[in-house]
């Protein structure tokens, strides 16, 4: 009796999935999963370049190796690749200030990509299911300005890639968030540039290098200062 009470009760539990997974912003979003998983594993699976082939292919597209830095770059950063490797790759072979230029590039280029993604596949899906407190999560990435993009980039919470798609689920405006992304780049795109650059060609590297170890904890100051004002103004309503 027990035994054929187990599946009865595990049936509207899957009905419910079937009937979710008929919606379209369920299966875009579904989609979405899929597609993040499907690069995580790639990351697992795909054997890494060998750092010293990196500046031979760039010398053999010659004019075009510069494009080819920037979209290149921006789709491993879609693909989930870390910043730091595509900075750390861009410097070496450019050298510090042309691989944080291109860098840069790449991170305003993913970040867009990412974006248009995650608002075109999840989107629809958590706008019609975010209750309560994610509301308000929800309401305040809509209204969140440069700096409040920024101090999200900086906090080591996830990559590059995870946060721009995520960033593309919810209500946030596109501008501000490209804006706020380039911005918080920068200082690593130089920092990692330079460090690069060094490792190929050895020398003394510069104080930039040392300002990517800083960030995070200043950026994680930032928003937890920022929340707690946001939840006290909450609390006492409107004066």
């Amino acid at each position: 009796m027990t035994g054929a009470a187990r599946p009865w009760r595990r049936r509207p539990a899957s009905r419910r999935l079937v009937r979710m997974l008929r919606q379209p912003s369920a299966r875009r979003f579904a989609l979405l999963l899929l597609l993040l998983a499907g690069f995580g594993v790639t990351l697992l699976l795909v054997p890494h370049p060998d750092p010293g082939d990196l500046p031979r292919l760039a010398h053999s597209l010659g004019g075009y190796a510069p494009v080819a830095a920037v979209v290149g770059g921006a789709l491993l950063l879609v693909a989930l690749v870390p910043r730091t490797f595509v900075t750390l790759a861009a410097g070496a072979i450019f050298g510090p200030v042309q691989g944080a230029a291109y860098a840069l590039g790449a991170a305003l280029l993913a970040a867009a990509l990412g974006f248009a993604v995650g608002r075109l596949l999840g989107r629809q899906f958590v706008a019609e299911r975010v209750r309560g407190r994610l509301a308000r999560l929800d309401g305040w990435f809509a209204r969140q300005s440069v700096l409040g993009v920024i101090t999200v980039r900086l906090l080591p919470i996830a990559g590059f890639g995870l946060v721009s798609y995520g960033y593309g689920t919810t209500g946030a405006r596109v501008l501000p968030f490209l804006a706020g992304s380039v911005i918080a780049s920068a200082p690593t795109a130089i920092g990692y540039a330079a460090i690069g650059a060094a490792v190929s060609s050895p020398g003394s590297i510069n104080w930039y290098a040392a300002a990517p170890a800083s960030l995070g904890l200043i950026a994680s100051v930032l928003i937890i200062h920022r929340w707690w004002r946001a939840e006290r103004q909450r609390r006492l309503g409107p004066s």
